[in-house]
């Protein structure tokens, strides 16, 4: 298989940052910018320098409507825009971007570093549509206070899910990728019980074990995200981060996937769209205020999408 992007299948480090960016002018600035794309990996390697030890890696994404234009008529199969979500009262609005760069290290400093060079390296192109500083927080938790990430596939597993393979030969090695942002109501969050809290995730807050089946309800999140077909679970690999300050925080959502049906399905059953007339009940304490899909191409497709723009 082709080889995927460094940030991809290792697991999380401390630290992320995220950079979701709009090219101006795609028509014009595109060859230009797709160059700076297919530099990017190089630009990891020369900041990674400043210390090895801190193991910085990115990857880079790209929107359909941007890869539309940059590699007309050549696109992976799956890909295509977020459709915004409206229901019950709850919403999960299509934000869209056509660049996304998923930075991950053990020092944010570091992680800014890589940003400015790559920002710099940009120029007037492009304009920032989003910027999010993700953290660690405490042992993996997410700042409702539960551990994250707990169904994250582990080991040789997580290439087999993130990874395009034979269902899509010119781009294997490359991964979908859906972003949203959240802003958690941790006021609201701090008023319900432990107990109730626990219904609510569908785990226990102290050691993360799952609820029986029992106590677990079916509209708790992990009985909306956790899917079976087939007997086979469904599964994404997670790079999600806690952000923000003490007066807005949040969790910044990142799955990479070889099929955006399966974070689709997961999203629809949360949102209450799958037809069972059940939401996740976590939603009622946080919203998405960003939602987009992206491609992170293979590094061998990347590097082809900086020298074919290299003519025009």
């Amino acid at each position: 298989m082709a080889q995927p992007q460094s940030g991809i299948i290792p697991q999380p480090h401390q630290n992320a940052l995220f950079l979701i960016l709009r090219v101006r002018d795609p028509a014009i600035n595109g060859p230009a910018v797709a160059r700076v794309v297919a530099g990017v990996p190089a630009l990891v390697g020369r900041a990674g320098t400043i210390d090895p030890t801190a193991k910085l890696v990115c990857t880079a994404s790209l929107g359909p409507e941007f890869w539309d234009v940059i590699s007309p008529g050549k696109r992976p199969l799956g890909l295509r825009p977020f459709r915004a979500i409206e229901a019950g009262g709850r919403s999960a609005p299509s934000t869209g971007g056509d660049l996304l760069f998923h930075i991950i290290s053990k020092r944010a400093d570091l992680n800014f570093e890589l940003a400015t060079r790559v920002r710099n390296r940009l120029g007037e192109t492009v304009e920032v549509m989003d910027e999010v500083h993700g953290f660690r927080y405490l042992d993996s938790r997410d700042l409702t206070g539960f551990i994250d990430g707990t169904e994250n596939p582990k080991g040789k597993e997580r290439a087999k899910v993130a990874l395009i393979g034979a269902e899509d030969p010119a781009f294997a090695g490359g991964s979908y990728v859906f972003t949203q942002r959240y802003i958690h109501n941790l006021k609201k969050w701090a008023g319900v019980p432990q107990k109730d809290q626990e219904k609510v995730i569908g785990r226990r807050k102290r050691d993360s074990k799952e609820l029986s089946e029992k106590d677990k309800p079916p509209t708790a999140h992990i009985s909306r995200v956790v899917i079976e077909e087939r007997g086979e679970e469904l599964e994404i690999v997670r790079h999600s981060f806690p952000y923000g300050t003490v007066s807005e925080s949040g969790l910044f959502f990142i799955a990479y996937s070889k099929n955006l049906d399966i974070p689709e399905k997961m999203l629809s059953r949360m949102m209450g769209i799958a037809g069972d007339a059940m939401h996740d009940h976590l939603m009622d304490y946080t919203q998405a205020v960003s939602g987009a899909m992206f491609f992170a191409p293979s590094l061998a497709v990347l590097r082809a999408l900086g020298s074919s723009a290299g003519g025009r």
